[in-house]
């Protein structure tokens, strides 16, 4: 950029958590697959958007593929993030095998990834619990359509090394950005998705041990090129709670030790804490950001329902934190709108009480969105 020192160059991201366009949310756009459920209790993926709309009213049906991000999407058009990335949820497939024994199976249409593309999504984070749902064909179906759509992908594969190879995400003028994704069984991924030199499957660590831990090290060191910003995403830990496990943080802190600049984690069906460390920034859980719970009770207590779009900046030479802000969002008729004044001071309280022992901090802004104190 003619006149700018490479210095003050950002790169500037939009990073969220699971994003799950199945079940409820495919029975609302153009392409709904057969709404048939495998699940214990519900067995019509309706039942869904039906609860929904008795909770907050009407739903539209069909809805329009940009419906779902409501809010988000000016959100989005205001902030002009060089790179977008979410960890999708959900597997993107016409296949009719559900993964044996397990009790919830996601899955969208493939003719509804316009709603992803409605976001310009750069890139999905695949090595979670749900990728799988319908079997190994439905990874494969599920990587052909987002490569199709000309969506990267990280952390599921055809093979291990396709699952562990980051994607690489090009910031014209500015460099690159490499995307991790890698999953942990605490986070409800079978051992059995484990990718192999030849099965497809996900990029699972099946410990957090000196080894595997290596392992993730020796990946970043051998991809990452001078002058690039890494970001790994992580689905681990529980759907509940705020405790941080000590070996979520020590495999935090030590991807940063050795060249990672943001850590996505995800998992937690709702925020959890944010670190700032090493002038990187640490998102242990994201929380949910598109899904179609709404109305199913219980933890009400986490407040599950609200939402959190990061919008970070990075010092696009040395990877350093430059500014954060998070936008709050509140699902309602299976659709993101902002969250009113007192459901984002409640965000910034929570994450202030969490971020006490780290230091972590936010002010609450006048326009409702919390803007990290770095």
């Amino acid at each position: 950029m003619p006149g700018v020192a490479a210095e003050s160059l950002v790169i500037s991201m939009f990073l969220a958590g699971d994003v799950m366009t199945g079940r409820g949310i495919d029975q609302i756009l153009p392409h709904p697959l057969p709404p048939t459920l495998y699940e214990p209790v519900v067995r019509d993926a309706r039942g869904y958007v039906m609860l929904a709309e008795r909770t907050h009213g009407p739903i539209p049906r069909p809805a329009d593929f940009a419906y779902i991000w409501g809010d988000a999407l000016p959100a989005l058009e205001r902030a002009r993030p060089d790179v977008k990335i979410v960890n999708l949820e959900t597997s993107i497939t016409c296949s009719e095998t559900p993964w044996p024994d397990k009790e919830i199976h996601y899955r969208m249409h493939p003719r509804n990834v316009p709603c992803l593309t409605a976001a310009g999504i750069d890139c999905c984070a695949l090595a979670n619990n749900h990728v799988l749902d319908w079997d190994r064909a439905g990874l494969a179906e599920t990587l052909s359509v987002l490569d199709a759509a000309g969506v990267a992908h990280a952390g599921a594969g055809r093979t291990a090394a396709e699952a562990a190879a980051p994607a690489v995400l090009e910031v014209r003028g500015k460099g690159r950005v490499l995307v991790f994704g890698m999953g942990t069984a605490s986070s409800g991924i079978p051992a059995e998705w484990a990718a192999a030199a030849d099965r497809p499957g996900v990029n699972f660590l099946e410990d957090l041990s000196d080894a595997t831990i290596q392992r993730v090290a020796n990946s970043v060191q051998q991809a990452k090129q001078p002058e690039d910003l890494v970001v790994v995403s992580i689905h681990w830990g529980s759907n509940w709670g705020y405790g941080i496990p000590a070996e979520q943080m020590r495999l935090a802190h030590l991807l940063i030790d050795v060249g990672a600049d943001v850590i996505h984690g995800h998992s937690s069906h709702h925020v959890r804490t944010v670190e700032v460390y090493r002038d990187r920034l640490i998102l242990y859980g994201c929380g949910d950001f598109i899904t179609d719970y709404e109305g199913i009770s219980g933890y009400e207590q986490f407040r599950g329902d609200l939402a959190l779009m990061y919008l970070i900046q990075l010092e696009a030479r040395t990877g350093r934190l430059h500014a954060a802000r998070l936008v709050p969002f509140r699902s309602h008729r299976l659709q993101l709108r902002r969250a009113s004044e007192e459901d984002a001071r409640w965000l910034c309280e929570l994450l202030n009480r969490l971020g006490q022992p780290s230091g972590t901090r936010f002010t609450l802004a006048p326009d409702q969105s919390l803007l990290l104190d770095h």
